[in-house]
């Protein structure tokens, strides 16, 4: 894959992404347009499966009242917040930063959510792959999040060589047309979770195999298991992350 393939590469990647559940962090921004609840769920939601963010934010933003806000959320003692949120991964840590969130976003930026990765870099918790998914999503400015999918994928289609997903972003921010930064990361995550998966990825039938020189299935074959549902991106993303079940299993690999 070139750079110039990158148009012909995301409208292939947009149809595939329509066809699935959108990631909870998509679903979160959809459901209350807020950037705080954003970045509380992507904090949640790192090393975890959807299915139990999902679950984790919905107890949590119960207990506050429907949405997630500093004040209520300073409320909550750790030991309950450790609750609300098990299982999801490195939930003893996620507790105490979600809780000491609120304090330090009151002394640092006078109790409003910063908008620039660096800034927001600067709170309990959050990192660049967290800093950036909150700007993309949370305040529809241009970002690129890098994460294990994103990194993987980017690589296995030849359009960088980085070896981690900082070398990754860095790359992507030098070489990727600023019109798909914000939406980058949701299609590759949708696609890394679906389909190129990080050991056996189904190449049968994936519709950027052409672009590929790491698929593992030769040019002649066919056959698909994508579904061919491709309906409006407006329903697909506001689908309720209520109706997500939390899974017994939660954490990545």
């Amino acid at each position: 894959m070139t750079l110039d393939d990158v148009p012909k590469v995301n409208s292939l990647l947009k149809k595939e992404f329509k066809a699935h559940a959108a990631p909870i962090i998509e679903l979160i921004e959809a459901q209350t347009h807020d950037p705080f609840c954003v970045l509380v769920g992507t904090i949640l939601s790192a090393r975890t499966k959807d299915q139990c963010t999902a679950g984790a934010v919905k107890r949590l933003f119960s207990r506050m009242g429907g949405t997630a806000t500093p004040d209520a959320l300073e409320a909550i003692p750790v030991p309950e917040l450790e609750k609300l949120i098990f299982p999801v991964g490195f939930y003893h840590d996620k507790a105490r930063h979600l809780h000491a969130l609120p304090k330090v976003l009151r002394e640092r930026f006078g109790g409003v959510l910063p908008h620039t990765v660096e800034e927001l870099c600067e709170l309990p918790g959050v990192g660049r792959k967290t800093a950036n998914l909150t700007v993309a999503v949370g305040f529809n400015l241009p970002a690129i999040c890098v994460d294990v999918h994103v990194h993987r994928i980017t690589n296995r289609l030849g359009l960088i060589r980085t070896k981690t997903p900082l070398e990754t972003e860095m790359e992507l921010r030098r070489i990727l047309p600023v019109r798909y930064w914000k939406t980058w990361n949701s299609h590759l995550v949708s696609f890394g979770q679906t389909r190129c998966f990080p050991r056996n990825p189904d190449c049968q039938g994936c519709p950027i195999r052409p672009f590929c020189p790491s698929c593992t299935v030769s040019p002649g074959s066919s056959g698909s298991n994508a579904s061919n549902d491709t309906g409006a991106v407006g329903d697909h993303v506001k689908r309720d992350f209520s109706r997500l079940h939390e899974a017994g299993h939660c954490h990545t690999d």
